[in-house]
């Protein structure tokens, strides 16, 4: 009897062995999944309100920013969209010079990014390239003028007639009288005149309009990584053209990638 009581009580004491570790193997997935839940809520907070990244698909900015330039950009910085939350934290306006990148009203290129020109109030002109805001002469360091590139509207803007004829937009062209005022072209509230650095290979303002302040989304604040590319490699915008972009990328990593643009901050 004294055995056989020994033997029960073993093996009453090993059974809750397998529960427990059931119990510890539960409370570990659910751990897992509560991280994995908060991560994620940090990610879509970040990108949504902070951070994002972008890539540059063209040259309209050159030589601030080259096709294949990887951006981060801060989305926590400009305010006048009118969210309620503005009040409570330290944004800004936007400011002749920013750079910004703002989802296009048009065909299906989802953003652009372009620098600011003209903000709301000013009256825009240009005569044999040089800018003028508000009748002044505007410094412009950052423009590019490639003389192998000719483009009317760089050198002269507003066109004096024949908006379809000069390449803009049917929309623009039809809408554009109604801002100009004496040879110049009048920025409304809410909207912003932007245009590329690279002068002559840039379609901006001048050809489709101004830019809706809800249609902007933040300024690049730095180039996190930068490969050798063209615009023809970034063309195919499909899901497979795309992932065939990843993969090229990733296959000429070391060889391909700019080093000296690493890091590099946005002005």
């Amino acid at each position: 009897m004294a055995t056989d009581s020994r033997v029960i009580e073993a093996s009453t004491a090993e059974v809750p062995r397998p529960r427990a570790a059931d119990g510890a193997a539960r409370d570990s997935l659910i751990d897992f999944l509560e991280s994995l839940l908060v991560t994620i809520l940090l990610v879509l907070f970040g990108t949504t309100f902070v951070v994002q990244a972008f890539k540059i698909p063209s040259q309209s900015m050159e030589p601030t920013l080259l096709v294949g330039d990887h951006l981060l950009v801060n989305k926590f910085i400009f305010g006048g969209s009118g969210a309620w939350y503005e009040k409570f934290l330290p944004y800004r306006p936007v400011r002749r010079g920013d750079i910004i990148v703002f989802r296009f009203a048009y065909d299906d290129h989802e953003h652009y990014v372009k620098r600011v020109i003209g903000v709301p109030g000013d009256r825009i002109r240009i005569v044999d390239q040089q800018l003028y805001i508000n009748e002044s002469p505007v410094a412009e360091p950052y423009a590019y003028h490639d003389l192998t590139a000719y483009d009317p509207l760089s050198e002269n803007f507003p066109p004096a007639a024949h908006f379809r004829a000069m390449g803009l937009r049917p929309e623009w062209a039809k809408d554009i009288v109604n801002y100009l005022r004496n040879g110049e072209l009048l920025v409304p509230p809410d909207h912003y005149f932007v245009m590329g650095d690279n002068r002559n290979s840039s379609l901006d303002s001048r050809y489709w309009g101004f830019v809706d302040r809800r249609a902007i989304i933040g300024r690049p604040i730095l180039v996190y990584w930068s490969v050798r590319a063209t615009a023809n490699d970034y063309a195919d915008r499909s899901l497979l053209g795309s992932l065939r972009g990843i993969t090229g990328a990733l296959f000429h990593l070391p060889s391909e990638t700019r080093w000296h643009r690493m890091l590099r901050a946005v002005r």
